[in-house]
């Protein structure tokens, strides 16, 4: 079908009727209750999951302490168990005690102290203990058995015990220090994951809504009847949503902040750069499949599978990149959330290093331009 008003395409940029675009657009998001639903609950419920509800921590994790020795130095490494604040400690004096707990999950490791580690330690030795850990979880059967024996470490250094007296000491001594997140919590990398999740389902889901809308209501035809150009158009439906996905953004960064106590130690400057450069590929992708697919449904479904999916596990968000196998990593690349979540964890944890963060800014800019251009080209062609 050819249109009869062509200047769609060809009239010079007028703010005046970008402005009235605008305020169409956003009458249209105010009369549609959906969209504060997908803006501001669904990311304020993603939110308080990841804050909450989700957490790889391994603290006070559920294990039985088998105290076999009745020694003192048995009942002080015990009590160096029982002090851990990683640990839920269940006590017995026998394994067959809490054997059926660690078959039912109840409990996720058995630490036993064994007889005679008394008499071990009066020879200036550290006795071994047994670790039985459960593994059906393998992760959490890693955590337990390392954090076991690093409570029964700390414990022989404090009581100046060696594992082999004779031995020699080691040349160099290892001292781990962690910068910016010393206390190893999970929240503090989660919650700057989930706002770029927030942002994605903002700025993708919602966008790719848009133009299929016009579609299925019959108003496309009214909207080229009207002196627009096709500048005016792309911009009056990107507008409104970058102002919704900032201030969704900020809702969530005041949250994580106050909140759960994650720590801001950039500036406000930073993290708005960061998050419109990564809105550019975001709202770009949006648009390109909401004029590709012309119909709501469709498009939601594309948005997901081609936006938030990729944010959520190709990210580096929850599964660390360098663990992927290579075809997979190299996949990675070409996810815009993979340059965005660095970059907001820099400026949540260490401040505004911007060695580090404008490079990331440049490639999602050029991940904008890209999918601007293809919604240009697509909606060109869908109105010929």
């Amino acid at each position: 079908m050819a249109w009869p008003n062509r200047t769609f395409f060809v009239m010079r940029f007028d703010l005046r009727r970008l402005a009235a675009l605008v305020r169409k657009e956003g009458a249209q998001i105010l009369r549609d209750p959906s969209t504060f639903l997908i803006a501001f609950v669904l990311p304020m419920i993603l939110l308080f999951l990841f804050g909450y509800a989700v957490s790889l921590d391994s603290t006070r994790t559920r294990v039985g302490l088998v105290i076999q020795d009745s020694s003192a130095p048995a009942l002080r490494l015990a009590q160096a168990y029982r002090s851990s604040r990683y640990f839920e400690v269940t006590e017995a004096r026998s394994v067959a005690e809490v054997r059926d707990k660690l078959v039912d999950g109840e409990l996720r490791a058995l630490i036993v102290i064994p007889q005679d580690f008394g008499r071990g330690v009066k020879r200036g030795r550290v006795p071994p203990i047994q670790i039985v850990t459960d593994g059906s979880q393998p992760n959490t059967a890693n955590f337990a058995a390392a954090y076991g024996e690093g409570v029964r470490a700390t414990w022989a250094a404090a009581e100046g015990l060696e594992r082999d007296p004779g031995a020699r000491a080691a040349p160099v001594a290892v001292s781990a220090r962690y910068w910016y997140n010393p206390e190893l919590k999970s929240r503090f990398f989660l919650v700057p994951g989930s706002i770029a999740n927030v942002m994605t389902m903002v700025g993708t889901l919602l966008t790719a809504l848009v133009v299929a809308r016009e579609w299925e209501r019959g108003t496309m035809e009214a909207m080229m009847a009207t002196p627009i150009s096709m500048a005016e158009f792309i911009a009056s439906k990107v507008i409104p949503y970058f102002i919704l996905a900032q201030a969704s953004m900020a809702l969530c960064a005041v949250i994580g902040v106050w909140i759960f106590g994650v720590p801001f130690r950039g500036s406000i400057l930073a993290l708005f750069a960061i998050s419109s450069a990564f809105l550019m590929p975001a709202l770009g992708l949006g648009l390109f499949i909401s004029a590709a697919t012309k119909n709501q449904f469709v498009a939601s479904q594309v948005a997901l599978l081609s936006a938030f999916l990729p944010t959520f596990l190709l990210s580096g968000f929850i599964f660390e990149i360098g663990s992927m196998p290579w075809p997979i990593q190299a996949l990675t690349y070409i996810v815009p959330a993979r340059y965005l979540i660095p970059s907001l964890e820099t400026v949540f944890l260490a401040g505004d290093q911007w060695g580090l963060i404008l490079p990331n800014i440049g490639i999602m800019l050029v991940f904008g331009m890209v999918f601007f251009t293809l919604s240009f080209r697509v909606t060109r062609r869908s109105l010929d």
